[in-house]
């Protein structure tokens, strides 16, 4: 009977080659290093193993001495343990020095010292290939320190951890070195973006495009192997006998293309292949040419953001390949009628459907076949009128899920009922904007009911139209304007930018107001709030760049609500209907612009830009002209015209020339 104690069991390689060891019916134990906080994600996964009633739980952690272990543990695995297998590592190219070394090179002597500490009968560290570093050639079992260079510190620690287990004498040992680990071959199954998974984002980029010819330079040799294959190597070579202190390589026999292994995902994903390649000679002159650019200023921080955007981190343009070929014949050999290496391109196809599906970071972009609105969570806010209501219903028959908010809920579950009795679906969440914690509490209800939020429509808002000399004692008309306007869309947009962002996907679309274009007397609370959440829009779109959440302003003309009724000039104004500014906001949902305006809008904002005097003086004109309403204090006279509902010759034209402001 053979015992086992596994670090890093958790992970991708450790949940495989633990399934494996469990099968045998030779397995007597299996103790299982585990930090305190992980124990109920090592309970979940235990779960899918054979005869997990075998494995035994030991409390530790590999960057404390001994591995974390207590010494009352030590005593009870002290000459019980037939192998120590250490998993638990820092795979990460884009990592830092001390990061690298608390987790590979001291994780590594620790573990080293508690082999030592319960006298296991064998060591098994699982090193990599990295540890050829950039030497070029062909890279033997037997070779080691070959003076080669070891260019980031995931090679530099690969390289330090393996030789701690190489020179220490007290515990025979096998090292085994990996490639590029993918996912089951069988599953698909994968545990985080790495190696070409990198690469995934770009090439479902590409799959919208036409299968033209495709020319790239010669990107070298890579390496790649599926992590079931290197499970059942690593679980064949640690059961024989006779193999101490030798080293492994688990890697594809023949170096792999990289041109081929792109080509392999790209065929998986229906994008383009590259059908033929520019000479190697030629080809390493023009990446050399590309490298020459990072000197060039502004070049190397206009690739990072690209390769951000992406998905993919900058460092990895450098180790798309190897220069080193790694020679596994003695690996083959003890392998040899037991495993083999799959072809890449009888599983590419089944890696990809897998990330596709669970680790595509982009994959919260994809809409239903109904079009873009399908499928969408879309939350609405001032959702029981106006604006709000006919966007809700918009939004539902294009098969989009609304999520209403407003103060009454009487209201929004009528909107609600009519969106069900046309065969939508909706949701209603009464809210008050101007307060946190009704706000918090909404938006965790909704993803728990949900599970997502993709979009956001801060359509809620107060207007006051009320000249500042009648504001003198009205401070909180300004408090009130901004409550609603600004913070109560902020605060609506802070409680779903950490989902969204952690999604890499969203869009809000915040209703702004035609007023901020121009200047438009008697709306100096309104119009400032309405300004205040554009800056604030602009800011966060830059800051969400690289998170996939993006924004539109719609500087909304006036429209027909229950919202402009006290000012009863408006009656005799051209206004958009509800319908209309709603296919506005639906169209920005869908097309995602940063910006939705009206042509009379944009021409105002020029007119001020380039002559700011004449604009004040026109917009002078129209304060005189269009009084305060009754309802704002005034006496509602126009003084050209015939009363508060009717427009004299002047009044109308400058009504017409300036259609949908509001003066």
């Amino acid at each position: 009977m053979t015992s086992y104690l596994v670090t890093g069991a958790t992970g991708l390689i450790g949940r495989h080659l633990v399934e494996l060891i469990l099968a045998d019916e030779d397995t007597e134990r299996v103790w299982v290093t585990v930090r305190a906080s992980s124990q109920d994600k090592l309970t979940d996964i235990a779960k899918q193993w054979p005869n997990a009633e075998k494995v035994s739980p030991v409390v530790g952690d590999i960057a404390q001495e001994l591995a974390g272990v207590s010494l009352e543990d030590i005593e009870q695995l002290r000459g019980k343990v037939d192998n120590v297998v250490h998993l638990a590592a820092l795979y990460d190219i884009t990592a830092d020095d001390e990061t690298s070394i608390r987790a590979n090179v001291d994780g590594t002597a620790n573990v080293i010292a508690l082999s030592r500490a319960i006298e296991a009968g064998c060591l098994h560290h699982v090193s990599s290939v990295a540890v050829a570093g950039d030497f070029e050639g062909t890279f033997t079992e037997d070779m080691f320190d070959e003076g080669q260079r070891l260019p980031t510190a995931y090679h530099r620690t690969k390289f330090e951890s393996e030789r701690l287990v190489r020179e220490q004498t007290d515990v025979p040992w096998r090292v085994y070195r990996p490639a590029i680990v993918v996912g089951n071959s069988q599953t698909g199954e994968m545990d985080k973006i790495d190696g070409p998974y990198y690469l995934f984002p770009t090439i479902a980029r590409l799959s919208s495009l036409p299968n033209l010819p495709t020319m790239a330079p010669d990107l070298g040799d890579t390496n790649v192997v599926p992590v079931d294959y290197v499970a059942a190597a690593m679980h064949l070579l640690i059961g024989k006998k006779g193999l101490d202190n030798r080293v492994f390589h688990l890697v594809n026999p023949e170096p792999q293309p990289t041109i081929g292994v792109f080509n392999a995902f790209a065929r998986a994903a229906g994008a383009p292949t590259i059908t033929a390649e520019i000479s190697g000679g030629v080809g390493k002159s023009m990446l050399q040419l590309v490298k020459l650019t990072e000197h060039i200023p502004g070049v190397t921080i206009a690739r990072d953001a690209v390769m951000e955007r992406v998905g993919m981190p900058p460092v990895l343009l450098e180790h798309l390949n190897f220069p080193s070929v790694f020679s596994s014949a003695a690996t083959r050999k003890e392998l040899a009628g037991h495993v083999e290496v799959p072809r890449l391109q009888d599983y590419a196809t089944t890696l990809w459907a897998y990330w596709a599906e669970n680790l595509d970071p982009f994959r919260a972009r994809k809409h239903g076949p109904r079009g873009n609105l399908d499928g969408r969570t879309i939350v609405i806010t001032g959702a029981s009128s106006g604006i709000g209501r006919a966007t809700a219903l918009r939004v539902a028959s294009e098969g989009g899920i609304p999520l209403l908010v407003a103060r009454r809920e009487h209201e929004l579950a009528e909107v609600r009922d009519e969106i069900i009795a046309a065969g939508g679906k909706a949701s209603v969440y009464p809210c008050d904007l101007t307060d946190d914690e009704s706000v918090r509490k909404n938006v965790a209800l909704m993803l728990q009911d949900h599970g997502r939020v993709d979009m956001l429509v801060n359509n809620a808002g107060r207007s006051i139209r009320r000249s500042i000399k009648l504001s003198y004692d009205r401070f909180h008309d300004y408090e009130r304007a901004m409550s609603i306007n600004y913070f109560g869309a902020v605060r609506m947009i802070l409680a779903l930018l950490p989902h969204m962002s952690e999604r890499k996907f969203g869009h809000i679309v915040n209703i702004s107001s035609i007023g901020v274009q121009g200047i438009a007397p008697r709306f100096s609370a309104y119009v400032a709030s309405k300004a205040a959440l554009d800056y604030f829009t602009k800011i966060a779109a830059v800051e969400m760049h690289g998170d996939g959440v993006t924004f539109t302003t719609i500087h909304m003309p006036l429209v027909r609500t229950p919202m402009i009724r006290p000012t009863k000039i408006y009656d005799a104004f051209p206004t958009k209907s509800p319908e209309q500014a709603a296919s506005m906001v639906v169209n920005a949902l869908k097309s995602r612009p940063k910006h939705v305006g009206t042509p009379a809008g944009q021409l105002i904002n020029t007119a001020y830009k380039f002559s700011p005097g004449l604009s004040d003086a026109v917009a002078y004109q129209a304060y005189r002209v269009f009084p305060d309403s009754v309802a704002a204090g005034g006496d509602a006279r126009l003084k050209i015209g015939r009363g508060e509902k009717h427009l004299g010759r002047a009044a109308n034209a400058l009504v017409k020339l300036t259609r949908g402001f509001h003066w």
